[in-house]
C-alpha cells in the first residue's frame, strides 16, 4: 500500500447477495477456526474439507436468505455425529455468528440471517439435548425481539401463528390432520 493511500472503509451491506454471503461465511468460519472452544471441534470434523464446507455453507445461507433453493442436505443429520457438543458450544456459535452478521450487514438485512440461525440452533439443541431441554432465556428473548422487528408486531399483539414452544412445552396430544374413526 502506498504511504498516503487510505484503506477503503468497510461498509455493511444493505441487502444480502451471493458475494457478500460468501464473504460472511468466510469471515465467520475464520472466527470459528480461531476460537479456543469451537476451533478444535471444527478442525477435527472438517480436516481436509474446509473448502467444501465453506462452499456448502454459502449455498445453505443463500438458499435460506435469497431463496435460491440450491442447498440439498439435512441439517439435523449433518450434526448428529457430533457427540461432544454441549450447550456452551451452541452459545459460542450463536455469539460469533450473530456478531459477524451484525458487523457485515445493516440491521434489516442482518435479521434475515439472525432469525433462521436462532431457529436452527433451537431445533438442533432440542434434537441433541431432548425436548424437555430449556432453551436459554436470552436466546428465546433474542428470537422474539427479531420476530417483532421483522413482523412489526408488539409483544401484546396476538398472532394467528403456531404457539411458541421454544421453552420445551410438549405439543398437544391430538395431532393436526389425524382424526379418530369414532368422530
Amino acid at each position: 500500500m502506498e504511504p498516503n493511500a487510505q484503506a477503503t472503509p468497510f461498509v455493511p451491506a444493505t441487502e444480502p447477495d451471493e458475494t457478500n454471503i460468501r464473504q460472511l461465511v468466510d469471515a465467520f468460519y475464520r472466527r470459528v477456526d480461531d476460537d479456543s472452544l469451537l476451533g478444535p471441534i471444527f478442525a477435527r470434523e472438517l480436516a481436509g474439507r474446509w473448502d467444501a464446507h465453506l462452499a456448502k455453507m454459502t449455498t445453505f445461507w443463500s438458499s435460506l436468505v435469497l431463496g435460491t433453493k440450491a442447498y440439498r442436505g439435512n441439517v439435523q443429520e449433518a450434526h448428529r455425529p457430533l457427540g461432544d457438543i454441549e450447550p456452551q458450544h451452541f452459545a459460542r456459535w450463536l455469539t460469533l455468528f450473530l456478531d459477524t452478521v451484525s458487523t457485515r450487514y445493516e440491521p434489516a438485512a442482518a435479521v434475515q440471517f439472525m432469525e433462521p440461525a436462532l431457529r436452527i440452533a433451537q431445533s438442533l439443541q432440542l434434537s441433541k439435548f431432548g425436548w424437555d431441554y430449556a432453551i436459554p432465556g436470552a436466546q428465546v428473548d433474542l428470537l422474539a425481539s427479531l420476530k417483532r422487528l421483522r413482523t412489526g408486531r408488539s409483544e401484546n399483539e396476538s398472532s394467528a401463528e403456531l404457539p411458541d414452544r421454544s421453552r420445551g412445552e410438549p405439543f398437544p396430544a391430538k395431532l393436526s390432520g389425524v382424526e379418530s374413526e369414532e368422530s
